[in-house]
């Protein structure tokens, strides 16, 4: 039968939160909101930032010029407007833009007969001196994040039980294919199965460690080659009392994660892949 997959074989955890009732959680750590959000929302949220802003003080710059009566005195050289060459909207809107971004034509200048528009001009720069810090620092994490780099870390597809060093182990194979190396890797397992405690609890996805050599180091990587990681069953491990015919109808997932730093850049990243009851092969 078809099972459904705790953790994706590309690493994606196949788990959906429902009935999350205080959403305003998310809003109280807005980077990481926008951060963890899909490209494609990512981009439309810089893009509408940057516009709505620039509407928005364009508006309020049209409206001094209105308010003042500078568009009804086109071309009167005996008229210091608050805006040289506002003409309109457009122009306002215009200008607009090159206060926050900075970047100065000098064909629309500000004025010194202007109080509440030398007010505006400071509001917008430091606004926008905000928004540029904020979209631009969001924008740089989202690109710089190592998640790509798991996308090179192949594991193998399938795991399997059989005899090492007259042992029985669980192992299975994870490489690297890049050349540049991954420093200071380490590598963990977890089953994750249904478990029914003493007191007669019953837990649906219940996590236990599998160790891969914590205590002996092995599970610290030098990942230069394909390397063959080993979980041996002895009796501390949950597959002690499992015998092959069991293990075929038995229901779980084990859970295989690889962490380390990226040389190239020294940010840490995580790579994950699954193994279901269907491929940990016997022998």
């Amino acid at each position: 039968r078809k099972r459904q997959r705790y953790v994706e074989k590309d690493g994606k955890c196949n788990v959906q939160h429902g009935n999350v009732r205080e959403t305003y959680r998310y809003l109280t750590d807005i980077f990481t909101t926008l951060v963890d959000l899909k490209w494609r929302f990512s981009l439309l949220i810089f893009i509408l930032a940057y516009a709505l802003t620039w509407l928005f003080f364009g508006l309020i710059w049209w409206v001094i010029a209105y308010s003042r009566g500078d568009l009804e005195h086109l071309g009167d050289h005996t008229w210091t407007p608050c805006v040289n060459n506002l003409n309109g909207f457009v122009s306002a809107f215009l200008f607009s833009i090159e206060t926050e971004t900075t970047i100065g034509y000098g064909h629309r200048v500000i004025t010194d007969t202007c109080p509440e528009g030398i007010v505006l001009l400071l509001l917008q720069a430091i606004l926008g001196s905000m928004v540029n810090a904020f979209m631009v620092g969001c924008m740089f994490v989202k690109i710089s994040q190592p998640n790509k780099r798991a996308e090179t870390l192949v594991f193998s597809s399938h795991a399997v039980v059989s005899l090492r060093d007259d042992r029985l182990c669980l192992m299975f194979r994870v490489g690297d294919l890049r050349d540049s190396h991954i420093v200071e890797a380490s590598i963990r397992a977890k089953l994750i199965q249904s478990k029914q405690t003493q007191e007669g609890e019953f837990i649906p996805l219940d996590q236990t460690d599998l160790s891969v050599g914590f205590e002996t180091g092995d599970d610290r990587l030098f990942l230069v080659s394909p390397l063959i990681i080993s979980h041996e069953i002895d009796e501390r491990s949950p597959f002690w009392d499992v015998s092959r015919g069991q293990l075929e109808r038995d229901d779980f997932e084990i859970v295989v994660i690889l962490e380390g730093m990226v040389e190239a850049t020294g940010m840490t990243y995580q790579a994950r892949s699954s193994y279901q009851v269907d491929e940990v092969l016997w022998g």
